[in-house]
């Protein structure tokens, strides 16, 4: 299957890579840290050209510049740092509680930075467009929420792993709209769609609580639960189908970034 396979080209490669810097003498705490600092400089970038057209200029007061593309670039190195200081910790034997807390922790500053820049770029720009602004704080809280309910819920249960918009699909999505040039279909789709993962997470909590044992392999389910593509797993026909349908959405939605609440509140 094409997720298989490049599942497992990513760990292959990713490995390859952790063996080199375990030789080096890289810690995984400073990939962590770099991976953030990496991460704030994309913010940087969003707030300065979120909604700009494609060109190869940095001028700022162009409204066709490459902040977004130097933005996605960013990312990409954050993103490879933060699949790697796991895996150096892993290789070389570097695991500690501390360092776990300290990624999950910088993960969520990540979240926010990408978010924070693209919320000043809409609110800049005058008049100040108050959907956008708004859209983005929502599919920040969704991005922290879906985490937060993982944590407090392991405080209580043994796992709270369910939900199709884990950390690894929400960055694919940032990605796919930023090189897309498509933050607007970004924006909108990370501030509803996550939303119904931090809602099964609540509702799966829920259910284990009250002694139930909630199926959450549509393998083993009912039809009913194997026509929700979405909670299929990882590697799966269903899943490809679920992730394919979201990037389309992200690279060809052609979502103005209309000012609806203003012109609602305005009336």
């Amino acid at each position: 299957m094409i997720g298989r396979a490049i599942g497992n080209g990513f760990v292959t490669a990713r490995d390859f890579i952790a063996r080199g810097l375990v030789k080096v003498g890289v810690s995984p705490n400073a990939l962590t840290l770099t991976g953030m600092v990496l991460t704030a400089a994309a913010g940087v970038c969003y707030a300065v050209g979120a909604g700009s057209g494609f060109a190869w200029t940095l001028d700022p007061h162009s409204g066709d510049n490459a902040f977004l593309l130097l933005a996605g670039g960013l990312l990409i190195l954050s993103s490879a740092c933060d699949m790697l200081d796991g895996a150096v910790a892993r290789i070389g034997n570097k695991k500690t509680r501390f360092g776990a807390f300290l990624d999950s922790t910088l993960d969520r500053y990540s979240d926010f930075a990408v978010y924070a820049g693209i919320a000043v770029y809409y609110a800049a720009r005058g008049p100040a467009n108050v959907t956008f602004v708004f859209l983005s704080m929502l599919a920040f809280s969704n991005a922290f929420m879906i985490s937060y309910t993982r944590a407090r819920a392991e405080d209580i249960i043994e796992s709270c792993t369910v939900g199709y918009w884990q950390r690894g699909e929400r960055s694919a999505a940032i990605l796919i709209g930023t090189f897309a040039y498509n933050i607007p279909a970004m924006v909108v789709q990370q501030a509803a769609l996550p939303l119904l993962t931090v809602l099964r997470r609540i509702f799966y909590t829920k259910a284990v609580i009250a002694g139930k044992t909630p199926v959450t392999d549509p393998r083993k389910g009912d039809l009913w639960l194997k026509i929700r593509l979405w909670r299929w797993p990882r590697m799966t026909i269903p899943y490809d189908i679920i992730t394919a349908a979201n990037i389309a959405w992200l690279i060809f939605a052609g979502i103005e970034a209309v000012d609806v609440l203003r012109d609602w509140f305005a009336r």
